[in-house]
């Protein structure tokens, strides 16, 4: 793939990722009212739990991102992690941070 098509991939996908990132963010309310019902404490209790959730996943995947932009400026960008093989073009414009093959990751995922 070529260098620039991968960085604008990449800025792109950190772009999206931070987007995300700061809709998770919320601002409690600094004054409660007295009368809070518990069925609405625990609904949002729920919510901060999985917003926190979402953003974990989304921070390891703006990890990905740099780990991706570090394969660029060293030139293994597109080269499997495992391998050295070649990640087919069209597997990384579906996925700019993908670090192994189809087949490599099938096989990680199955073991």
């Amino acid at each position: 793939m070529d260098a620039d098509r991968a960085r604008e991939l990449l800025a792109s996908e950190r772009a999206r990722l931070q987007r995300s990132l700061a809709s998770l963010s919320h601002v409690d309310d600094p004054d409660p009212a007295d009368d809070v019902d518990q069925g609405d404490l625990a609904s949002d209790l729920y919510q901060e739990e999985l917003d926190e959730g979402l953003a974990e996943d989304l921070r390891d995947q703006l990890a990905a991102v740099e780990r991706a932009e570090a394969r660029l400026a060293a030139g293994t960008y597109g080269l499997s992690i495992l391998s050295g093989e070649p990640i087919p073009d069209d597997r990384l414009e579906a996925i700019p941070t993908a670090e192994l093959t189809v087949e490599e990751e099938r096989t990680q995922h199955s073991a």
